[in-house]
């Protein structure tokens, strides 16, 4: 039997498909839970889901034919999702999440002719000051030359949608096809202890064919990009309540002292805050309230209070539970290896001073 926590950890509601629960951020189960429940059901099948790269990309792409699209009314269901998945791997989710971002994009830019049917796609957006891509355009064709960095598990997707730099100095996407010529992946360096599989490490491009997407800066301008960042948030928030999970057992123990009890209720409401902002941020998206706080206010507020809990949860957990879960629980061990890498996507206080540099420039009201 697999089991997979509820969302505030002892006792929201759960939805049942079989023998498999799941995480759910609203008390109501829609037809997609059922779905959730299914391909949950059919990740216990997997042999090393989450490190089996190969079946777990497979078993991404069988979820993208189906997977609700964020601001489209079902926001809420895909956060559940992705959720689910991290409570029973963060690797998994960690591939899930830009695969599903990458068809979101795609099918905002009215460019879902691009998608095939056995695609695996990542979102190739990161910037550094050591690798630089252009982009070049002659007649009708574009190509890209140079190297990007962060390019997360490039060697095993098929495709993928990347920023390059124009003439002018803008940015612009493209998608790209990674098993093309003029497309080298690394593979490394990458000496991470968390999300060992999911290598991120440069590509590069020489000559390589691109496709536009999207006119020069509409990837950075438009409210989805903000919207990719709250998904990314509900991943963490999913594998915090997996690891939160272990908290139960000595908290319900007939012995369990004043601090077990602590430990647990620390967790318990960082993680039901953080399901109370991801539900609301939900909401605020499907009904276009967002716009009213502004999509980038919105994504940094929900992602700090997110990983706040995440960070707090792997705290307690590791000051409740001791060193033993992890030296001998490679479930526990790979889980909060993998989130604390995980949760440095978030910038820490550069991101707090935009929230508070947005939240002045407002005259905020809470």
């Amino acid at each position: 039997m697999t089991i997979i926590i509820d969302s505030d950890i002892a006792t929201h509601p759960v939805a049942r498909s079989g023998d498999v629960r799941h995480v759910t951020l609203s008390p109501h189960p829609s037809a997609t839970t059922a779905q959730v429940g299914r391909a949950l059901a059919s990740a216990a099948e997997i042999s090393g889901f989450g490190m089996d790269l190969d079946a777990t990309l497979d078993w991404c792409v069988d979820v993208g034919e189906w997977a609700p699209r964020v601001g489209e009314g079902r926001t809420a269901e895909l956060w559940e999702l992705l959720a689910a998945t991290a409570a029973i791997d963060v690797g998994a989710a960690r591939i899930l999440e830009p695969h599903l971002d990458a068809l979101t994009i795609l099918n905002q830019a009215d460019r879902s002719d691009l998608v095939r049917p056995e695609d695996t796609w990542g979102v190739f957006a990161a910037e550094s000051p050591d690798h630089r891509l252009r982009a070049e355009e002659s007649g009708a064709r574009w190509t890209l030359r140079g190297s990007k960095p962060w390019c997360s598990l490039a060697s095993h997707l098929s495709r993928a949608l990347v920023t390059a730099s124009l003439d002018d100095g803008r940015r612009a996407l493209f998608a790209v096809d990674l098993r093309a010529d003029g497309v080298r992946a690394h593979d490394g360096p990458w000496v991470a202890r968390g999300l060992t599989q999911v290598v991120s490490a440069p590509v590069d491009f020489d000559d390589a064919p691109a496709i536009p997407i999207g006119p020069p800066g509409w990837y950075l301008e438009r409210p989805g990009f903000a919207w990719g960042g709250m998904s990314v948030a509900a991943c963490w928030w999913g594998a915090a309540s997996g690891i939160a999970r272990r908290l139960l057992t000595p908290a319900q123990s007939a012995d369990a002292d004043q601090l077990a009890l602590v430990h647990l209720g620390r967790v318990d409401a960082s993680l039901w805050s953080a399901r109370a902002v991801l539900t609301e941020a939900a909401e605020l998206l499907d009904d276009g309230r967002s716009t009213r706080v502004g999509e980038r206010l919105l994504s940094e507020r929900v992602r700090a209070v997110v990983v706040d809990a995440a960070a707090l949860t792997l705290t307690e957990s590791a000051e409740a539970l001791g060193p033993s879960p992890l030296t001998r629980d490679e479930q526990f061990a790979r889980s909060s290896a993998d989130l604390h890498l995980y949760i440095q996507q978030h910038h820490g206080l550069r991101d707090v001073a935009r929230i508070g540099r947005e939240a002045a420039r407002q005259r905020a009201a809470w």
